[in-house]
């Protein structure tokens, strides 16, 4: 009953996108269509709420007449995929309530509304697909639907240079992971992914599946060397829609990942959480650093998007290698801390993405440096923004804390496993987790102060206004639920047992049952954390220090000019800026990272010609691999281009050729 529900509520998905397309230029189109959107995906978030809570003990599975004749089209509902339709559609309600506001600002609602009811739908029915044809059938879906999404605004020159680029690696991904299910459905054509599971693949096979997986779903997910598209296609779309792709649909790819990894795969050789850890540690790290470069405040949200990938490939990581080697406990902890960042990150990089398209509803920026002094003129959105800025931080008692804490615990007890590679990897790894964590704090002071505090650096910024109540609500809703998965995170890891024991046929600890809901990841002796006392110990302390300095200071008001080593300058261009703090790290990281090189022009004295300071950053990823691809696909283009012009009787030649080379091989094969 619960899945037939979930699969109506996806149908009604689909029926607003339809209607969009008939009522999009309406002017009360926009309200209607997210208002749709917002109750369907409330009802499924509810549903999946409650099937995960009660245990999700009976597995249900539906089959419909539709894509392959004789296979049919499966879904099924489990612990798992009801975990991820939280995320999904938790991520969707949030989205359509902020779109209410945001969408009346849209300028090509007719390009953006049909495709964000489509993409909605197509997230649901990837976590939903118990086959190869649907799952990939859906996936082909959301990634086309994001892709418009993208191209909302393709006169934007960057914008249709991201859809490119978007376009090209989601097609890849798709590639690798019909190839993958190719190889796991074998001979036999079983693509229902109970025959997969029934049918375990040999070692050779399984080694290849997953390294296409790797391929397939961390193109989707953003993986370090896979991860051109999002600092390109985040900025290009929608802010709510950025939400959607960087909270929501880089953890379907999650979702793929362990769905087939952790499911259908079969037990997992040790060496296999050797590439996931190392594609985790160095992701985290990269992804951090490349953020702190930017100055576009989306594109920085988009890079902190590929470190927090990272941190979930850790865990997962971590996982594998734990249940390698038939620690079940272990294995848990580290698969809980994972799944438990694949919710934290969706709640505060929505929240996020929600605070920075405010920002750019109220002055028009997304540069940093175009901006300041926004406090003083949107005060809730600086709040709701410096929220979660504290949450992706990891500060207590946020619920991105939580999460990476339990991720630590992970790797404190791996000098237990067996393998000497593992027991040095996972140190080095956890050292980068502890860098990229750093530099995320740093990283976020510089966002939020450059954005939010000083003075406003162009006329736009000291024109701003606060935004609707609607993208207010939905930015103060997701402020609480991180709040509140912070200081009671007990909830959040036994609702996630049932998911977690059904992967690796362990759990943690039942926490909520722990005085003063404290959580214990492994035993009181060895570690614990309660986030209702930290909450509670900032909450007094901070009262007594307000009540102490209104009690003791001087009441009284003094403004004046910025002081300047004794010299007041009134000119806001003179503030610290976004490049002027990433500067010491620049210099430290760039030359390895990004080869920075930074060049001063000093005018001859007595000119009136400026001082130039001038910074250039490469892509190394993008140089060293995407580049030398893009220069062989145009040679060999250009190479290829004089098949257009073949006589007939060359064409019919080539395609004969061709026949007898393909039946050669097949002869060959059997």
């Amino acid at each position: 009953m619960t899945l037939l529900v979930f699969l109506w509520l996806v149908a009604g998905l689909l029926g607003v996108g339809v209607c969009a397309v008939a009522m999009a230029r309406a002017r009360a189109a926009t309200g209607a269509v997210y208002a749709a959107t917002l109750a369907i995906t409330a009802a499924a978030l509810a549903l999946a709420g409650a099937y995960l809570v009660t245990g999700g003990e009976a597995v249900e599975r539906a089959v419909l007449p539709l894509g392959i004749p004789w296979l049919g089209a499966h879904f099924r509902v489990d612990t798992l995929s009801a975990f991820f339709l939280v995320v999904v559609n938790l991520g969707g309600a949030a989205a359509s309530l902020y779109g209410l506001g945001y969408g009346r600002h849209e300028h090509a609602p007719a390009r953006v509304l049909p495709f964000y009811a489509a993409f909605l739908a197509g997230m649901s029915l990837v976590v939903l697909a118990d086959d190869a044809f649907t799952f990939l059938l859906a996936w082909e879906f959301m990634s086309l639907a994001s892709w418009a999404l993208v191209m909302a605004h393709h006169r934007e020159e960057e914008n249709a240079r991201a859809g490119f680029v978007y376009l090209v690696l989601a097609s890849f991904g798709a590639l690798s992971l019909l190839l993958a299910f190719g190889l796991l459905a074998g001979s036999g054509g079983a693509y229902a992914f109970d025959q997969i599971r029934a049918h375990a693949p040999g070692p050779l096979l399984a080694s290849l599946a997953f390294a296409l997986v790797i391929l397939g779903a961390g193109s989707k997910a953003g993986l370090v060397p896979l991860h051109a598209w999002l600092p390109l296609a985040h900025p290009a779309a929608p802010s709510h829609v950025s939400a959607l792709m960087s909270g929501v649909m880089t953890k379907v790819a999650v979702y793929a990942f362990v769905r087939i990894v952790f499911d259908l795969l079969g037990p997992p050789p040790w060496w296999w959480s050797v590439v996931v850890l190392a594609l985790g540690g160095v992701t985290s790290a990269l992804g951090v650093l490349y953020a702190l470069m930017q100055h576009d405040l989306k594109r920085l949200l988009a890079y902190h998007t590929v470190e927090n990938i990272g941190i979930i490939f850790i865990g997962l990581g971590l996982a594998l290698a734990f249940r390698s080697n038939a620690m079940g406990w272990a294995a848990a902890l580290a698969l809980t801390a994972a799944l438990f960042h694949v919710l934290n990150h969706s709640l505060f990089k929505s929240l996020l993405f929600f605070g920075s398209g405010a920002v750019l509803t109220a002055t028009g920026e997304r540069d940093m440096e175009h901006l300041g002094g926004l406090i003083h003129r949107m005060p809730l959105t600086a709040f709701a923004f410096l929220v979660g800025s504290a949450a992706i931080s990891a500060l207590p008692p946020l619920n991105g804390f939580v999460s990476e804490w339990l991720t630590f615990q992970s790797i404190l007890v791996s000098p237990q496993l067996p393998q000497w590679s593992l027991k040095f990897l996972v140190p080095a790894v956890g050292a980068l987790l502890a860098l990229s964590a750093a530099l995320a704090a740093a990283c976020f002071v510089k966002a939020f102060g450059v954005t939010f505090l000083g003075r406003p650096r162009t006329p736009k910024a000291e024109r701003a206004r606060e935004v609707d109540r609607f993208a207010l609500s939905a930015m103060f809703g997701l402020g609480a639920l991180c709040l509140i998965a912070g200081v009671l995170p007990g909830a959040v890891i036994d609702a996630l047992a049932p998911v977690v024991h059904g992967l690796v046929g362990d759990r943690m600890p039942a926490q909520l049952g722990v005085p003063w809901l404290s959580i214990i990841p492994i035993a009181a002796s060895r570690s614990s954390y309660n986030g209702l006392l930290v909450f509670l110990f900032i909450v007094i302390s901070a009262t007594f220090a307000v009540a102490a300095i209104h009690r003791f200071a001087s009441r009284a008001l003094r403004r004046a000019p910025a002081w300047d080593c004794g010299f007041p300058d009134p000119s806001p261009a003179t503030q610290y800026t976004a490049a002027s703090f990433a500067q010491p790290i620049r210099r430290v990281f760039g030359t390895l990272v990004f080869r920075a090189r930074e060049r001063v022009t000093m005018p001859p004295p007595g000119t009136t010609a400026p001082a130039r300071f001038e910074v250039e950053l490469r892509d190394l990823v993008w140089d060293w691999l995407y580049a030398p691809v893009a220069v062989a696909v145009g040679f060999a283009a250009d190479r290829l281009n004089r098949l257009q012009f073949l006589t007939i009787r060359r064409y019919l030649s080539l395609v004969f050729g061709v026949l007898v080379l393909l039946l050669t091989v097949l002869a060959l094969w059997q």
